[in-house]
């Protein structure tokens, strides 16, 4: 609002008090402007050109870009002479002269007055001495309740941090349970004289109502929210993940987490926020999502700075004509979608524990064991007598769980056979409970049973390996292609052990079903590690967008270097068109020519920060494009099931009837605790927020010292 333009379209003495106050806090705009004059001196020719030095040197000048003219900006806020207010000045040659003119006349150095005087109070009252000691008085009233403000935000963090409850069922002086926030306020009292004090004072603001808690979670959302904003406006590159799920009080959300590298040259994930969604059609998340990113990246943002979007498996989300993919690819070019690659995992394993029947039943009975326990107390405590350990519930869409429950039973098997005898031997339990813990003796041990035990044995560990990888924030494209090439290897060779399986189960186990061929067993566990193979090999093969990875793979530096990979190369640079070809060409090849860089580890983030750490940006600087694009593109929705979690816990522990925005302030304060320290000067930015909201009774508005 402190442009030529807009000035001469809303003039200075037609805005509400507070615009004014807000343009001249701004300043003169100094844009650049292009103004050239071709002059003849002595038969020669010139040509004169402004430079923003007159900026420098002249401080009420300003300029419009669009007219490319020179204005005078206390004159056009009050009234002047035409040429410095309408018209604009453009004579560079006699520039100077002008500047000097106009800079003694009386109207001008009457708008300078003006203007510097424009907000404060009246000279007499400056002159006068009382007043000065009021303002005084004032502002250290205002230090006071500012201060008070400082404690009543930090006891909201606390309670966001460790997501507890603020608000009790009664919060009433008399009340024995007026909630967290009251008793962290009431604790900061009993240590701190000044907040004594004003409990035991306060008539106008005392800051305990559920009105100001409500007020300070909305400010400090906003202030986390300004700076993520601003994080994402600065860096390179951007990518989205989204997901959604139905909370404890069944309504659907959508939860949206953005990830890029900051400022510190690091990977970040950052939650956004939830968004209540009004069923899970395509058309709704995708809407979601572009009302939030057009928040984030407004209409001059470059929309090829969104380079890859991440969502689990669902037709609803990576649908080619109609999914939620193409709908935000289609205003974001280069946002190329990812499927989670934690999700395609659980699916490889969903198709090797289904294919094959007796798999199958193997996986049951392994459930049916981990839920005889957990379903009663008293065997519970049989197996924590025995066993000292408990079993995890299996689940088939978090592998972790089987595997701890393999892992578990395979260790303990002797003991838990010792359990089911201990538990069929004792009369202190029902028909039905001896009957299961007889029958889950005879699975324990049979020999099909223990051979897939000892198989899965194997198998789990790998899984595992490659599942907490998946789940790093700073998982990048060539790390991800070397953990499953490496998970592939790992099954490969699996399969060519197991033929010699057999010789290593317990020579005391015998088959329930007599005619039940070792030979079968063989061959079904090699089915499984091929269905394994196949289908990671599959479900984890890189999409063309995604080949950019094999350029940075250390490992395969030296194959580069004797055959450069032109075709990775084509392909890379049509997925993202803002890489430079032949210089990307030119400083890959110095790279693979370097047998150092050949046995470094630690994927593109390594490399990455090698570049940064020697200043090597602008000399590989389409390397570091590259590096930014593999490293800010995601490869799991590991944080998206992360913003679930607490989102149930907010849902569950708080209150479910919150409103979306207190629940996106909790979540906010629960998940990014740690970007919250980092924030600069955090409570006296959601103080100014919060002061501006609406005129406050109590002071905390600082007057002009005097």
């Amino acid at each position: 609002m402190n442009t030529v333009d807009s000035l001469l379209i809303n003039p200075f003495l037609g805005l509400t008090h507070a615009d004014k106050l807000k343009v001249k806090t701004l300043g003169a705009d100094k844009p650049q402007i292009k103004i050239e004059q071709s002059t003849k001196d002595r038969g020669k020719g010139y040509t004169r050109r402004f430079t923003s030095t007159w900026y420098d040197r002249i401080e009420w000048l300003t300029g419009s870009a669009s007219k490319n003219a020179l204005f005078c900006f206390p004159c056009l806020l009050f009234g002047g002479e035409v040429t410095w207010t309408k018209t604009g000045v453009t004579d560079l040659k006699h520039l100077a002269e002008k500047i000097k003119k106009h800079d003694s006349c009386k109207s001008h150095l009457t708008n300078m007055l003006k203007l510097s005087l424009f907000g404060k109070s009246d000279i007499v009252q400056q002159l006068n001495e009382a007043y000065r000691v009021g303002v005084r008085k004032h502002n250290a009233e205002v230090d006071k309740n500012r201060y008070i403000l400082s404690k009543l935000i930090d006891c909201i963090r606390f309670c966001g941090a460790f997501e507890l409850a603020l608000r009790g069922h009664d919060e009433t002086e008399e009340s024995l349970n007026p909630g967290v926030f009251r008793g962290l306020v009431d604790f900061v009292s009993s240590i701190d004289s000044a907040m004594e004090t004003h409990l035991k004072t306060a008539t106008v603001f005392k800051g305990t109502s559920k009105t100001i808690q409500n007020e300070l979670l909305d400010c400090m959302l906003e202030v986390i929210r300004d700076y993520i904003i601003q994080q994402l406006r600065t860096t390179d590159y951007v990518a989205i993940q989204a997901d959604d799920t139905t909370d404890v009080s069944t309504k659907t959300q959508s939860v949206l987490v953005f990830r890029y590298i900051d400022g510190n040259c690091k990977v970040a994930e950052r939650f956004y926020c939830f968004t209540h969604l009004k069923d899970s059609s395509a058309e709704t998340i995708a809407s979601a999502i572009l009302n939030e990113l057009n928040i984030v990246f407004p209409e001059q943002c470059a929309k090829g700075k969104v380079i890859a979007q991440s969502y689990d498996g669902a037709s609803v989300m990576r649908g080619a004509t109609g999914g939620v993919q193409k709908k935000i690819r289609d205003v974001y070019p280069n946002a190329h979608y990812i499927h989670c690659y934690a999700h395609q995992l659980n699916l490889i394993m969903e198709q090797a524990s289904s294919k094959i029947s007796r798999v199958k039943i193997f996986f049951s009975e392994i459930g049916g064991i981990t839920a005889f326990f957990a379903r009663s107390p008293k065997r519970t405590e049989i197996l924590e007598q025995i066993v000292s350990r408990r079993l995890p519930r299996g689940s088939a869409t978090r592998w972790n769980f089987n595997i701890r429950a393999i892992l578990l039973i395979y260790e303990f098997r002797e003991d838990l056979l010792e359990c089911m005898s201990t538990i069929a031997n004792c009369g202190d339990f029902e028909s039905n409970t001896i009957c299961e813990a007889k029958g889950f003796s005879r699975t324990l041990d049979d020999r099909e049973f223990i051979f897939f035990l000892f198989l899965f044995f194997k198998i789990m560990p790998q899984v595992d390996i490659l599942y907490n990888q998946l789940q790093k924030r700073d998982f990048d494209t060539v790390s991800v292609q070397q953990a499953t090439t490496d998970f592939v290897t790992s099954i490969t060779k699996i399969r060519e052990s197991i033929d010699s399986l057999d010789s290593t189960l317990p020579q005391e186990c015998t088959f329930v079903n007599r005619r039940l061929q070792i030979n079968t067993l063989t061959q079904e566990a090699k089915e499984v590690c091929d269905i394994i193979v196949v289908h990671a090999r599959e479900r984890f093969a890189f999409t063309k967008h995604l080949v950019s990875a094999t350029l940075l793979r250390s490992d395969l530096f030296e194959s580069h270097d004797k055959s450069f990979p032109a075709e990775a190369l084509a392909e890379t640079v049509e997925a993202y068109p803002m890489l430079d070809k032949a210089r990307l060409s030119t400083e890959l090849s110095v790279l693979y020519g370097r047998r150092d860089f050949r046995q470094t580890t630690g994927g593109a983030m390594a490399l990455f920060s090698f570049l940064c750490e020697n200043n090597l940006e602008k000399s590989f600087s389409e390397t570091i494009k590259l590096l930014r694009v593999v490293i800010t593109t995601p490869m799991t929705t590991a944080e998206s099931e992360r913003c679930f979690s607490t989102l149930k816990r907010v849902k569950t522990f708080l209150r479910n009837t919150m409103t979306q925005a207190r629940l996106n302030a909790l979540a906010m304060l629960s998940m990014e605790k740690e970007l919250i320290k980092e924030i600069p000067e955090f409570n006296k930015r959601t103080i100014e927020k919060f002061v501006h909201i609406k005129d406050r009774r109590a002071n905390f508005l600082y007057k002009l010292k005097i």
